[in-house]
């Protein structure tokens, strides 16, 4: 809890819902019969409606990207230390949204809502959702505000490939696209990382075939396995060796046994079993699959700059030196590819020690980077 809650937060906010009754037809060829979407927005919308900027999050994050939701709780939205009155993300110039994807467990629909047709849990009856579908919800949503076009889309990791899907799948309805710390496809290291992560779920006895709920219980070992392995991935060596180098737990002398001894140990257990306490595993397996899944060249035989080629939106692009999940190379397929249709694009690689959770992290160099992008973006548009 903060002692008083800082001048450069967005301060106290509150989660809105909406519903929206339509049928969704979804890329796999299922729909919903319906869906709720959970959002916040940060900031003010002018009279113009054009200062609204979309913001993406990735696997474990959802609609609460910064503030806080009463003052006894423990820590700020996920993305405070760039999103605020006079950061990065200027909430004095801009109007900032962003929603809970369906398939999450945060509010919006999802494998732990309500199945109409049978009163209970969907579990894992719950239809296969994609990257595209998440935007196309995010565009009913803008919709629903009465925002024609965002000044940007922004999103790290997996919200980075939202920030693709949209560039492509509504060109007109972006000026500026923001894409941190993302690839194009995941590599099949990246899918077997995934993959480990499912099996650990569905191979908990308490998984119950994803009807857990209906047991009153839920796969905690598996979800924590699976939280511990994806967690090691977000970090780089430097990070891990950095924070923990081989330090014991409280100093003390090896137990000679299979319970915690070293600092690591202790750190990916209680991150594993946070998790357990916050997360849906159904709704990890969902959204892995999503991120499994994105590959938007696929359709145009693995030539990603045709299928960049009705993007009209700006683009930056930022990686991090140390991300090893999605390496630089991969941020750089993303910029040769809207180079060769001839798009505008930037692109930054930051020096970081961080890993993958670069992109969560106040550093000096990507924050400079992005506040300069979008005070151009305000420019632009007479901000």
């Amino acid at each position: 809890m903060p002692a008083q809650i800082p001048a450069d937060s967005v301060g106290l906010v509150t989660p809105q819902t909406v519903t929206f009754p339509a049928e969704l037809q979804l890329e796999c060829g299922r729909s919903l019969p319906g869906y709720t979407l959970v959002y916040e927005t940060y900031g003010v919308l002018n009279r113009e409606r054009s200062n609204a900027i979309l913001l993406c999050h990735a696997l474990s994050g959802d609609h609460h990207a910064a503030g806080y939701h009463q003052l006894e709780d423990r820590k700020p939205g996920w993305w405070e230390h760039l999103l605020g009155p006079g950061k990065a993300m200027d909430t004095k110039q801009f109007f900032f949204v962003c929603a809970n994807f369906i398939g999450s467990c945060k509010g919006s629909t999802g494998p732990a809502s309500i199945n109409p047709e049978t009163g209970s849990p969907w579990g894992l009856d719950f239809p296969m959702v994609t990257v595209r579908d998440w935007v196309k919800t995010q565009a009913d949503l803008a919709d629903h505000l009465d925002i024609a076009q965002w000044a940007a889309v922004i999103g790290g990791s997996l919200g980075g490939m939202q920030v693709m899907q949209w560039s492509m799948d509504y060109p007109e309805r972006l000026r500026n696209a923001v894409v941190i710390a993302a690839a194009p496809k995941l590599t099949a290291q990246n899918i077997a990382f995934n993959e480990v992560c499912r099996q650990a779920i569905m191979t908990d006895p308490d998984f119950h075939n994803g009807r857990y709920y209906a047991h009153d219980t839920k796969p905690r070992r598996g979800l924590s396995l699976a939280r511990m392995i994806g967690h090691i991935t977000y970090l780089s060596d430097d990070a891990m060796r950095s924070k923990f180098g081989r330090d014991t737990r409280g100093g003390k002398a090896f137990s000679f046994g299979f319970d915690v001894d070293f600092e690591v140990e202790s750190y990916l257990r209680y991150q594993g079993s946070s998790f357990v306490e916050r997360f849906d595993a159904n709704s990890y397996l969902y959204i892995t699959k999503a991120l499994d899944y994105f590959d938007p060249a696929s359709a145009y035989g693995g030539n990603l700059a045709e299928a960049f080629a009705r993007i009209q939106a700006a683009f930056l692009v930022i990686s991090f030196s140390s991300d090893w999940r999605f390496s630089p190379e991969r941020s750089r397929e993303i910029v040769q590819a809207l180079y060769t249709c001839n798009r505008d694009v930037s692109y930054a690689e930051i020096e970081a020690t961080h890993g993958h959770d670069s992109f969560l992290m106040p550093i000096p160099q990507y924050v400079a980077v992005l506040r300069t992008y979008l005070q151009r973006v305000a420019e632009e548009i007479g901000l």
